[in-house]
Formats: C-alpha cells, sequence, structure tokens
C-alpha cells in the first residue's frame, strides 16, 4: 500500500512539478485547465524535434508556431474606460510588452513579431505621436540591457525617413549589439505598411531585371521573399497572427507574409493582455488544422 502511494505521490510530483515551474516562470495562473495547456505544449514540442512542417504541405494540429505576430491593438479604448489619456493607455501598453517579452519565447517560439506603429498611425491627432516617439526612445535605452541579457535578437523593419534620428540611432545601435543572437528574434514594426513592403520588393526586383541582374521569367515567390523586409528572419511568414480588442482584421500588416497564418482575435485590450492570454492563443493555435491549400 505504501509503495502504491510512493507511485502515485512520484506521477503527480512529475506532473505538477514542471507545471508549477513554468507558471512562474511565466507568471500564468495554475489552474486544471491551464495545467492541460502545459501537457499539450510539452508534447508539441516533443512533436517538433521529431518532425518538421514545410509550407505548402499540410500541418498536423498541436504543434507550436515559429513565428508569432502581434496588432498591439486597444490601448486607447483601454484608457478610456479608465477615464485616461491616450497617453497613458500607450503607456500601459508599453508596459505590457516589457513585462512579457521574455515569456514570449519561453514556448519555443523562434520570432515574435510586434505591430507597434503603422504608416497610417501618423494621421493620429495632437501630440500621441511626437508622445509615441518619445516613448519608444526611453524604452530602447531602458530594456536594450535586458533583451542583450535574454539573448534576444533586435530587427526593426518600416520605413526609417521619418523616424527621428535619435530614434533611429538607438536603432541601430540594438540591432549591431544584438546581430549574433539566433534563438529568439524579436522584430519590431515601426512606420511599416504591408502594401509598401510589397511595393518596395517589386521595385527592387524590377531594377534588378532593369539591370540584367536577374531573368524577369526566373522571379519567382522566394525570389520576392527575399526582398520583403522580412528576410531578417528565419522564419519571416507568422503562422499565427494575433490582433487584440476584438477588431478583426490585419489593418496593412503583414499583406504577403499572413498568407496562411493562423487568424486570432481576442476581445481583450492590449494592456490587458498578459501571460494567461497568450497561453490562450497558443492553445487555440495548436487546435487549428493547417492545410496550406490542400484537402485532409
Amino acid at each position: 500500500m505504501l509503495s502504491l502511494l510512493s507511485i502515485v505521490l512520484t506521477f503527480l510530483a512529475l506532473i505538477i512539478m514542471p507545471c508549477l515551474f513554468v507558471s512562474w516562470r511565466v507568471r500564468i495562473p495554475l489552474s486544471i485547465t491551464n495545467i492541460r495547456r502545459f501537457i499539450r505544449t510539452a508534447a508539441s514540442q516533443c512533436s517538433d524535434k521529431e518532425e518538421s512542417g514545410t509550407t505548402g504541405e499540410k500541418e498536423k494540429g498541436g504543434r507550436m508556431p515559429k513565428h508569432v505576430a502581434i496588432i498591439l491593438d486597444g490601448h486607447r479604448r483601454w484608457a478610456a474606460k479608465r477615464g485616461l489619456g491616450p497617453n497613458q493607455g500607450q503607456e500601459a501598453g508599453a508596459r505590457t510588452v516589457m513585462e512579457n517579452i521574455k515569456d514570449y519565447f519561453s514556448m519555443g517560439i523562434n520570432t515574435v513579431t510586434l505591430f507597434a506603429f503603422s504608416t497610417g498611425n501618423w494621421g493620429r491627432p495632437g501630440d500621441e505621436v511626437p508622445y509615441l516617439m518619445e516613448m519608444f526612445e526611453r524604452l530602447a535605452k531602458s530594456e536594450m540591457p535586458n533583451l542583450r541579457r535574454y539573448g534576444v535578437k533586435v530587427s526593426v523593419i518600416g520605413k526609417r525617413t521619418n523616424i527621428p534620428e535619435s530614434l533611429i540611432d538607438l536603432i541601430r545601435e540594438a540591432e549591431e549589439a544584438t546581430k549574433n543572437n539566433k534563438e529568439k528574434h524579436l522584430i519590431w514594426a515601426l512606420d511599416y505598411s504591408g502594401k509598401f513592403d510589397i511595393l518596395q520588393a517589386c521595385k527592387s526586383l524590377a531594377e534588378k531585371a532593369k539591370n540584367g541582374l536577374i531573368n524577369v521569367e526566373d522571379i519567382d515567390e522566394n525570389m520576392m521573399d527575399k526582398e520583403l523586409m522580412t528576410s531578417c528572419s528565419e522564419f519571416p511568414n507568422p503562422d499565427l497572427l494575433i490582433r487584440t480588442s476584438g477588431e478583426q482584421r490585419i489593418s496593412n500588416f503583414y499583406l504577403w507574409q499572413s498568407a496562411y497564418s493562423e487568424l486570432y482575435f481576442p476581445s481583450v485590450l492590449w494592456p490587458d493582455f498578459g501571460g494567461t492570454e497568450y497561453l490562450e492563443a497558443l492553445d487555440w493555435y495548436q487546435k487549428r488544422q493547417r492545410r496550406f491549400g490542400r484537402r485532409v
């Protein structure tokens, strides 16, 4: 009887202790539901080591994404609900990023893109845009040591012609300091437009064809991929694209890259999108069966 009890306690410890560790590490409340999610996540990571899926073939459910892209939406609505100004909502959203940045990669995810500022955002009213640029500078200065310590590679994509020079200097410094990191890649989309990305890629290919560097008939999807800004990543196309706040559109984000992305639209506003909500998104993704246009 004592031996049986020992076996049962050992079995429970083998299940509960890893869950307690992950719960503490990712700051997620421990519950029966989350324990089940942890177990599925661990199983999917083991599966990832055994088999690799490629674009163009059906991918089984249960796998973890290699690239997660997030449209950070809902800052102003979050602030309005609390009687606060838009800038306070932006600060709350920035805190959410910094509090969770390390955990975005904790499930074996390689690349995370944060759509922080779109080209269309230059039309925001009042002092919101200057405030955002100043906030981005503060974050770049304060969080760079943490990102280096976490071993995160930083890349910033988007047009840079309108970005303040002081922020551009910090971006270059961050990219140079982290360029040799491989396992974790943070892409920060700043003044990014999906249409512009495709347009500049087409112009680059046209210029190369004009100068005889390539033949027009050789242009294909792979060649296009190499001209897009996301060519900085080993996994340029997001497997999972999340947009918070309940809005169900991708708003000129990864138009080419998200052709086969799973789109997840939680109603939670970005400043409230913490570890639990992120785990729920990954759990939802694992239940999807990706076909890439093929029949099951």
